[in-house]
């Protein structure tokens, strides 16, 4: 009788308990219950995800990111990785309907017995579909207001969405250290691999960070614990574990901390360039995959000769202030895609773009377009030159008294040598012949200078303006792509997360190939100037190489253009060069101009070309310029511009002659020019 007692009170006990709970409950659903967020949004599950930058062989190069994340689906996400969190987390997500009854129990059990210091671990009772509801809609107050809220938002979830929505809510949503969101980020930033290639050892590491994701100290003792649990969870067996155990934790601080130095320069410009074009929403959230033009065997190698000059300047002037900076800028004329940037000695010392952003003269570098004029207007490249003193020229209040680099004059000179060598005072009779607007004209039309100019001088036509390594560079292109101004091009497309190219109307999409060659048709766009003109300009800068001022610039095995510069008390020096299908400039100076000093020159700028270009053109078969109709090559005296017939002593060359022009007369025997010339000829 006493036990029937006994039974029929301990069950009035757990009915009017359950009754009571059940009102509870009922109550607080009818507190909390009706001021929700609306969790059903989470059907369309859109979250920030990481712009990643490529170059143009697929390697990831860096990542645009407020929050770091990678969105990985469900069926995506390896079996293991899955089965970790899930061992670590929540043992029972699979059968619990939003809260773990079991789990609360065990917690409050645990929690009890480590505070009364028995050996337990403290752990808390939050399920993998709670921490969903936490982390998308309330805030991590520890308050029961918040934790009634939590639970009765992950019985809402449960009920309207599968357990493998809800876990591919949480693998991309959990925060897990070093600004990685999620899962599919965690893996990249950690291991610098997809989840797919993931070891055992390395999902159970992902696994334990959600506990304290910034505190790596005790990563090992968290992983191997991550273990323990798969193997009590059943998922692996003991023998598993050992030898994940076992593995050493290669976490790759490296990728985390910043991209590699070498690309630096170049993706922070893309980065300035999209920042503007699309916004910051769109760049830092949308999860663009964004393809760039660089190739990253010339990225290496243009940075590695740029920093070897550099270098060798620096350590000569020993702990001298300031340091010598550079840059390099290298892509292809016809397209316009660069393949190499590096705007100075190192982005961490200093991240100013000295291939974009720095405003420098010029100097000499702009005598082929000064020329070029010249030779529109039907001048041959064998048109001779008084190199001889000029005395009494005024501009304004200036008196000009121009000299050569080596202090002589030799006399009447074509002009193609002059060009070849860099002379100064042809140069200058060559402006005063043409006009100095007429001069200048030509550089503004190639893009190098603005096409409106204040105070349009004599200086200006001799290199004295500014412009930039990448504008020189895109002035040079038009030379030897046929006359076509071609913008610099950082990025071949753009896709969003779904695989659709940004302001495109189509999808397919046409892999450049790394031999470089130009597309069919550049432009619908006339050429700048006439096909003759351009090839005879590219066959004096074909010269300046193998002959000139630019032999340093030379690449055994490979037809070769350019043009050395260097501006007035060797504040800044250039080279730019080109081959039929890559181009690219490099510019030597300091921050603030002052002269390099003694032995310093062009030449140094002509070998870090000349560096980069033997990389680059490693394996390439050698392509000399293409030749327009109605040229006629003849054998000429270098020095004389006269027939080989009629001067054959001496350098004998090959000249291109455009149609009515011819080699000049056999010289006569008359002694140079060395007096002044008053106001000069030409």
């Amino acid at each position: 009788m006493k036990l029937k007692k006994v039974l029929r009170v301990l069950l009035n006990i757990l009915f009017w308990g359950f009754t009571l709970g059940i009102a509870a409950l009922a109550v607080l659903v009818f507190i909390y219950g009706n001021d929700l967020p609306d969790y059903k949004k989470l059907a369309t599950y859109a979250p920030p995800v990481a712009t990643r930058l490529y170059a143009s062989d697929g390697s990831l190069l860096i990542e645009y990111a407020e929050e770091r994340r990678v969105f990985i689906d469900y069926n995506d996400l390896p079996p293991q990785l899955v089965n970790a969190f899930i061992a670590a987390e929540d043992q029972n997500f699979w059968t619990h309907p939003g809260i773990d009854i079991q789990g609360i129990t065990r917690a409050l059990i645990n929690n009890g017995l480590h505070m009364l210091g028995f050996d337990a671990r403290f752990s808390g009772a939050s399920t993998i579909t709670q921490q969903v509801a936490k982390n998308f809609f309330l805030t991590s107050e520890r308050t029961i207001s918040r934790k009634i809220k939590e639970a009765i938002l992950a019985l809402r979830l449960e009920r309207t969405f599968s357990k493998e929505h809800i876990l591919t809510l949480y693998m991309n949503q959990i925060y897990l250290g070093a600004r990685a969101y999620g899962v599919g980020s965690a893996a990249l930033m950690y291991f610098n691999k997809p989840v797919s290639e993931l070891t055992l050892s390395e999902c159970a590491f992902l696994a334990a960070l959600p506990k304290a994701p910034n505190n790596r100290d005790k990563a090992v003792e968290r992983r191997n614990y991550v273990l323990n649990r798969m193997v009590e969870e059943e998922y692996i067996t003991p023998a598993d574990a050992a030898v994940a155990a076992a593995e050493p934790l290669n976490i790759n601080s490296g990728f985390t901390a910043q991209m590699e130095e070498d690309f630096q320069y170049f993706a922070e410009e893309v980065r300035r360039q999209l920042l503007e074009s699309l916004g910051r929403e769109t760049l830092y959230n949308q999860g663009l995959y964004i393809k760039t033009t660089i190739v990253p065997e010339f990225q290496h190698a243009a940075s590695a000769a740029l920093n070897r000059e550099l270098d060798r300047y620096n350590e000569n002037r020993g702990p001298d202030e300031p340091r010598l900076q550079g840059a390099i800028i290298a892509m292809n004329p016809h397209t316009g895609r660069v393949v190499a940037m590096s705007g100075g000695r190192s982005f961490k010392e200093s991240s100013f773009n000295r291939a974009t952003q720095a405003m420098r003269q010029i100097g000499s570098t702009i005598k082929p377009f000064v020329y070029l004029a010249a030779l529109e207007r039907g001048t041959s490249p064998e048109s001779l030159i008084l190199d001889a003193p000029i005395v009494g020229w005024r501009e304004d209040n200036t008196l000009w008294k121009p000299e050569n680099y080596d202090k002589k004059f030799l006399g009447d000179i074509p002009l193609r040598y002059a060009l070849e060598t860099s002379r100064n005072v042809p140069a200058v009779r060559m402006v005063q012949s043409l006009g100095i607007e007429n001069a200048i004209e030509v550089a503004q039309r190639f893009g190098v200078y603005p096409d409106k100019l204040q105070n349009i001088n004599l200086s200006l036509a001799l290199g004295s303006g500014e412009t930039t390594l990448q504008r020189l560079v895109q002035g040079y292109s038009a030379f030897v792509n046929g006359g076509y101004v071609i913008q610099p091009k950082l990025v071949d497309y753009i896709e969003d997360r779904y695989g659709k190219v940004l302001n495109g109307n189509t999808t397919e999409l046409i892999e450049w190939q790394p031999d470089l060659l130009p597309p069919e048709k550049i432009s619908d766009a006339q050429p700048l100037s006439d096909p003759q003109s351009l090839y005879q300009m590219v066959s004096i800068l074909q010269g300046t190489v193998e002959r000139g001022t630019g032999k340093q610039a030379r690449v055994p095995g490979h037809t070769i253009a350019g043009k050395t510069g260097t501006t007035n008390d060797v504040k800044d020096i250039w080279f730019v060069g080109f081959s039929k299908n890559l181009i690219a400039g490099v510019y030597l100076g300091f921050d603030m101009p002052a002269p390099l000093g003694r032995g310093a020159g062009s030449h140094m700028a002509a070998r870090v070309f000349a560096d980069f270009m033997k990389t680059a053109l490693a394996g390439e078969k050698n392509q000399p310029f293409s030749v327009p109709d109605g040229l006629t090559f003849m054998r000429v005296n270098r020095m004389s511009g006269a027939s080989v017939t009629d001067d054959p002593n001496g350098t004998i060359i090959t000249e291109a002659f455009k149609p009515g022009q011819h080699p000049n007369p056999a010289p006569k025997k008359t002694q140079k020019q060395s007096g002044p010339v008053v106001g000069g000829v030409f």
